[in-house]
This record gives structure tokens, sequence and C-alpha cells, in this order.
């Protein structure tokens, strides 16, 4: 490879358009893995060179480079020596913002921090992905993304730093696995922006500092798509193979969620992949069998095993992880019918309260219309393509959402006479394929949606702005290019000012300094390199040199010279422009990722960054349908103290309904009916320290269980398979987090699962499996009445049909009736060991 000068020797004119060739892409009878063609040209504009080599040369370095210690110190022979230490500072800077303060989320999300604990305790809980070491009941997701925790746990111990700093290292694998990929084909100024532009996108702080499935998730995902481009660069079956494991993994993560872009990934591949036609058709069968291994032999031992020998498949209303995945995780996300999910199926309509917390509600909502002025998202936020951008969603990523767009675009213009198997266009396919084909599910979809799943979002859009901006910034002296430069960051911060604007008390002062920043490098950019390289570029550098008016003496004078100064001037005014632009355009989304980060997230239902105004769901601030005032911070999924009055806290929280009574909870619950949101008792507040959080109550926190409720559920726990029953994993996830002995939760997640019948759990009870039962709110946290609904049949081993709200109302309501109460640490406690009242 030759080593190009980015500025041409003076007296010799700047390359013009046609200068160079265009980067030829691999031919397809490349040798299976060869590494993609190492061109010095920009891949969007050929005629703009790269930057120039590191000074002693690809040659000299070749013998040195090759053990890997040296490969990872050094990087590439051709790189320039600042860019491998700039990517070690900037994987440290990463590793130290989302290792900072992590343990102050305490156990973040119970519900899964509680199989985090079951699984460090039990490997058959380990392998199903089960609630507690008892293995009653597993989570709804497949256990994969819980596998690194519970095993950090067991080297550890279990803490709350142990449960969340493998996934902030998962932040420190994906930014250097996006900054590889786009390397590849790009400069490393691309890689290093991508980097830097999803280590500070908002959202990904907040995943990647918790233990719910999309930190995994997301690092799986690219590195998918970085297996992909490297097969799409010379037809490579074993990389396409890698990426069909890499989905196959990403699918016991989060299951349905990881194909989202697996279609477009498909089509590229047959598209562009540099060979022939049936030889693509083969690798990609290859690939789907690896993924189908990878992501079907879990599947499979699950569906084999009898289901008395194996938990209960944890979300599904048959005991079947097929169904899991097709319905509640699959197309009842999309179409909203998500049978056992609050919200979904006609056994479970969401509470006017609930409603409220989840987003919209009754108040406000137009005469016939959906409630809280909804379109099409039910109680999970506005559909269309604007949702996106709307309200508390908005703040979570998109603020370089319209930039990755525009140069999206530009992307494919630039690239659009070249051959099919272009490298360039084929990575722009890719990110771009991901973005669209992700963004336009979450803008449609009328299921469970919440803010925190625009994560997925972030590497495509990182990636799209790193590869773009390097192309327009190689061509910058050229005013088209440094004109839609120049518009692609006026159009950001311009953004940002919206963005910033819905949280006015948050950081004043930086609203009008990005937008004043912002456009000012816009225009610089804009006139800085065309002007400075033309005549009056000249003039201005020979006057700064301290030259005559006509330069005679000089050498200035000279025509090829004066343009070579105006050049070197053009260099200095963009690397200003360039450094206060990019400060600029990611001066929002960085100080909302350092707010996330200095505060504490709890609960099912998190924000990234302040709390704004506008939005469905906690910290929505105004709602839909009526305006509201500002957000309550203990709705944003932070350690806060809710507020004693329910109505007062309904009122603040601005979600267009009318608070509830703001009664105390009852057993001494924090909230009414054991947590469960505004309108059914008031918004979690009134009295008592310890108590349930049974129902959507435990989307928003864990219950705060005592030392004296703690020690009680240990005295002679080992004699028991499980230490104490109650209804939603939420609620028994907060008492085993805090005794370390296993607790049934009955009913799964939102106490809707068909989990035990009756009879069967008066069965546990007779054999002795079962010590307490706590007292929970499944009849009224769901939605059904104390003998809401009708015995089904169950299996053999009391699982499976039927009602489940009736299951579970059906097991408390027994226990109430047959057994006494006891309070302790404000929680209520029945002793199932004690013989039964008739």
């Amino acid at each position: 490879m030759t080593t190009t000068s980015l500025t041409p020797p003076a007296g010799e004119p700047w390359p013009e358009a046609g200068d160079f060739p265009p980067p030829q892409p691999p031919s397809a009878s490349a040798p299976e893995g060869a590494a993609a063609e190492r061109t010095t040209h920009s891949p969007l504009f050929p005629e703009f060179p790269l930057p120039p080599v590191g000074p002693k040369g690809p040659a000299s370095w070749a013998g040195r480079l090759r053990t890997l210690p040296a490969r990872s110190l050094r990087g590439r022979a051709e790189d320039p020596r600042w860019v491998r230490p700039a990517l070690l500072a900037l994987l440290a800077a990463t590793a130290v913002l989302y290792l900072w303060g992590l343990s102050a989320s305490g156990w973040a999300n119970a519900f899964y921090a509680a199989a985090v604990q079951a699984g460090s305790q039990s490997w058959k809980a380990f392998f199903y992905g089960s609630s507690d070491a008892g293995n009653f009941i597993t989570v709804d997701k497949p256990p994969l993304s819980l596998w690194p925790m519970a095993l950090s746990a067991r080297v550890f111990g279990l803490s709350s730093w142990s449960l969340l700093a493998p996934q902030a290292l998962m932040a420190v694998g994906t930014v250097a696995t996006l900054y590889a990929t786009v390397r590849r084909r790009f400069s490393p100024l691309a890689g290093l922006l991508a980097g830097v532009a999803l280590a500070l996108t908002p959202v990904a702080a907040l995943m990647f500092r918790y233990n719910n499935p999309d930190a995994l998730l997301l690092l799986l995902l690219t590195l998918a798509a970085y297996g992909l481009v490297r097969a799409i660069e010379a037809a490579g079956t074993r990389w396409l193979v890698f990426t069909g494991v890499m989905f196959g993994l990403a699918f016991l993560t989060k299951t349905l969620q990881a194909f989202l872009v697996l279609p477009a990934a498909l089509l590229i591949y047959l598209v562009v992949a540099p060979t022939g036609l049936w030889r693509r058709v083969r690798q990609l069968l290859a690939g789907g069998l690896a993924m189908v291994l990878a992501g079907g032999w879990w599947v499979a031992v699950v569906e084999l095993v009898p289901a008395s020998a194996r938990p209960y498949v944890g979300g599904s209303q048959d005991d079947s992880f097929l169904s899991l995945t097709f319905g509640y995780n699959g197309l009842g996300r999309l179409n909203g019918n998500e049978k056992g999910s609050v919200g979904g199926g006609a056994h479970n309509r969401i509470p006017a309260g609930v409603q409220a917390v989840v987003g919209g509600g009754p108040g406000g909502a137009p005469a016939g219309g959906p409630p809280g002025g909804m379109r099409g998202g039910g109680g999970w936020g506005e559909t269309g393509l604007t949702r996106l951008f709307d309200g508390n969603i908005g703040g979570q990523i998109t603020w370089l959402m319209p930039a990755a767009l525009i140069l999206l675009l530009l992307g494919l213009w630039a690239t659009r006479r070249h051959a099919r198997t272009d490298s360039a266009r084929a990575a722009f396919l890719v990110w771009g394929g991901w973005l669209i084909s992700t963004a336009l599910t979450f803008s449609f979809m009328s299921g469970i949606f919440h803010q925190y799943y625009t994560v997925a979002l972030a590497p495509a859009v990182a990636a799209l702005v790193g590869m773009g901006v390097d192309g327009l910034w190689r061509a910058r002296h050229r005013l088209p290019y440094a004109a839609v430069l120049a518009a692609t960051l006026a159009v950001t911060v311009v953004w940002a000012y919206v963005l910033l604007g819905r949280s006015a008390q948050f950081l004043p002062w930086l609203r009008p300094a990005v937008l004043a920043g912002g456009l000012l490098a816009a225009v610089a950019l804009l006139a800085a390199g065309p002007l400075a390289a033309g005549p009056l570029g000249a003039r201005l550098a020979h006057r700064a040199d301290g030259g005559p008016s006509g330069g005679e003496g000089t050498g200035l004078g000279h025509p090829d010279g004066a343009r070579a100064s105006g050049r070197r001037l053009a260099g200095r005014l963009t690397a200003v422009a360039g450094l206060v632009g990019a400060a600029a355009a990611l001066g929002g989304p960085a100080a909302y990722a350092v707010e996330t980060v200095n505060t504490p997230h709890q609960g099912s239902i998190v924000l990234a960054g302040p709390s704004v105004a506008g939005g469905f769901g906690p910290g929505g601030g105004k709602g839909r349908g009526a305006k509201g005032g500002g957000a309550a911070p203990w709705l944003n999924g932070r350690t806060a103290t809710p507020p004693q009055d329910g109505g007062r806290a309904g009122r603040q929280g601005g979600h267009g309904t009318p608070g509830g009574r703001g009664t105390p909870g009852g057993h001494g619950a924090p909230g009414g009916s054991h947590g469960v949101p505004g309108g059914m008792n008031g918004l979690p507040g009134g009295q008592g320290g310890a108590g349930g959080m049974g129902g959507m109550g435990g989307l928003l926190s864990g219950t705060k269980v005592s030392e004296e409720a703690a020690a009680l559920l240990k005295q002679d726990a080992d004699q028991y398979r499980w230490a104490a029953a109650t209804s939603g994993s939420q609620n028994a996830a907060s008492y085993q987090l805090a005794s370390g002995v296993p607790v049934m939760a009955l009913g799964g997640f939102n106490s809707s699962d068909p989990s035990l019948s009756l009879s069967a759990f008066q069965e546990y009870v007779r054999e002795g499996k079962v010590h307490w039962f706590l007292g929970g709110g499944s009849r009224r946290a769901v939605g059904g009445g104390e003998t809401a609904g009708t015995n089904a049949a169950h299996t053999a081993n009391g699982r499976g049909g039927g009602s489940a709200e009736s299951e579970t109302a059906q097991i408390e309501a027994w226990v109430e009736s047959h057994y006494t109460p006891r309070t302790v640490g404000g929680a209520t406690f029945y002793d199932l060991t004690q013989p039964p009242t008739s």
C-alpha cells in the first residue's frame, strides 16, 4: 500500500475528482476470509485521500506486529501512532463512566436480581433462569443474560457490584466492537466518533449499568454486525456462520427482538456479497443452521423435559417457551394482544390507575377516543412515525438520529455508482437496515413498549454518524459537501435545543450554549474550507503570515504557494470549527448520560436523563390528554421517597389522570393495594416500611423489607423448599433478596400466569414444602374479584389453563380464610405449617 499525504507539496495543485480511481471491491474469487482492500482514499468520495500513515510506514512495522499483544498496543501498521492510544483512552473512559458509582442502584431490577441470586445458589435455577432456587417459575425471558451475572455472583459473592459490573463491561466490549466494525472500511476518525457517540447515548448509559437483558443483546447484535461486514468483504462462510451464532445467542437473550434486524441482514448479504448467487444462498443456509443450533438447543431442552421436572415457564399461559416466544414476547408485542400481560388480552385490561402510570389514562381523553388521547398504542404510548421523537422517549436516543438519517441518505447517494459489491455501501446498508427496521417496529408496535427499548438503536445511530461525518470531513473543502456537513450539524443542535427544552430545570445554560456553539461551528465549516482554498483564503493567509500586499519577496505571492497557505489556514479554522461542532452536538446527550450515571435507578420502568415534560409513562410530566406539572421523580425509576398523599402525587405526576384516594396500603404496604399505583388506592404512598408490591406497583420499585421480616423468613428455611410464597415476582423478589432464601412467586411477574392451581398449592402445603405465605394484592392488583373467574382444568402437577387471576386470587383467599395473620415488620405472615381452620 502506498503512502498518500493529505496535503500536497507546495506548488502542486490540489487533487481533483478523477485523479484517483474509485476503490475496487475484493474480487469475487478472493479466498475466503481475505481482508478487505485497504484503500488510501475516502470510501464515499474516492477523489479525497485519507490521512497519511504513520511516519515509519507499514513496511517497517510488518515484522513487529506478529504477536497479539503487539497488535493490540500498536494497532494497524498503516494507522498513525495516535490511533491506538485514542481507542484505548475511549475504552478506559467508557469503563470509568459506566462503573462509576455502580452500586448506587442497589439490586436495580429486583425481578432479574432475584433470578441471578437463585442461579448463584442452584445450577438448575441457573440453567432455566428460575426466579427462585426452589425452581418454581422462571423469568419471562431466556436465561442467557442472567448467566454472566450469576457467574460473577458465584465468584465474587452476590452484591450490587457483582450483579452490575458484567453489564458495564459489556458496554466496553460493545464500543470496541463498534469501532472495529466501522474501522474495517472507514478511517480511525469514523470508528472513534462512532464509539464516542455510543458511549454518550443516554439510554446506553442507563441499560449498560442495569441488569435487564438489553446490555448483552446489544453486544451480541453488534458482534453480529461485525461478522456480517467481514462476511460481505470476501464472501466468507466462516464469518457468516459466526453472524448466525451471534443472532442465535441474541435470541437466547431477548427472544424475537434479536431478529428485528435479521431480514435486512439476509437481504443485504444476498444482494451484495462478492460471489455467485447460489453460493450466497448456500452460505445463508449455513448461517441459518448455525443460528438455529446456537439459539435452539436450550429451547429444545425446555420443551422436551417434562413439566414436573422443571420450573414453570414464566410469562406463558400454557407452560410453553414456544408460546411465550411467539405470543407474549412475540406477536403480542406488535399487535398488543399479550394474554397474561398487564394490558394485554381479554383477561388483563389495565385498571385506570395503573394505566395512569404506564401511559395514558382516562383524564383528558377526547370523546370517543382511546384513553389518554392515545392512538393505537393503548397504555404504552402513541404510535406513529414521531413516536420515538416525542416526550420522554426523544431524550433517550434521538439526539443524533436526525443526523444519522441524513448521513444514511448521503452514504447511499455517494455510493450509488459504486460496484454492487462495494463494501462502503454495504456498511451503510447494514447499519441503515438495522436503524430503519428497528425504528419502524418500535414506532408502530401496539403492545408493551418501554422507553429503554430504544437502546437497540444506539449502535446503528452511532455507526452512521461516524461513517457519514468521516466522509464529509474528508470532502469538506468542496462547497456542496461542506454545506451538507454544516446543515447536518445545524439540524443536530436545533434538535438538541428542542430536547433540552423539555427539561427546562436541567442545566438551563446548556440549551443556548449548544445552539449558539453549534450554529457558529456550522457557519464556520460552511465558509472556512471553500473560501480558504480560493483566492480570498490565499490573501488572508498571506496577510496572516506578515507579507506585503503583493507578496513579492515572500514566496507567498506565487499562486501555488498562496493556495497552499490558504489550505493551512483552512485546516486551522475547520479544525477549531469541527471541535466546537462536535462538542455542541454531543453536549446534550453527554449531559443526560452523566445525569443518568449519577442517579440511582430501580424497578422495571426506568428512564435515562432528567425528568421531562411530555411523553407517556413514568417521568412523563405532561399527559397526552391534559396539562400537568413536572414529573414525580420517584416515577422515573429512581431511588426517591414517594409522597404520602396519593392524590397529590397523582396531580404532581401530571399524567392526565386524577390521583387516587392516597390511603395507606394494606398490611403496611407502601401504596394502596400493596403498591398498586393511583386510581385504585392512590400512587405509592402511605405508611409502613414493608409489605407487598405485587402487580403493577412492582414495576416502579421494589418492596422495602424490614430486618424483622427478613429474619423471620430465614428461620428454619433450610427445612423447606420455599421459605414463603406470595403473589407476583416483584413482591417475591424483594423478600428473597432481603433474606437470601427461596420465595415462591405465584402468578409470575404480573400475578397472571396460571402457574399453580389451588389444589396443587394445598398439596405443597400438606407436604410441608412452604413455610410462610406473605399477604399480597393479586385480587386487587390484577383486577380480578375475590372469586373472579372459574376453576380451570389443570395438569397433573397443577399447572396450565384457565383464568390466571382466579388461581392466584383463590390461593390468597384460601390462605386468608384458613390461617391466622401475623404482622412482622409491617408485613403480614401466614404460617402454613399450622393446622388450617375450617
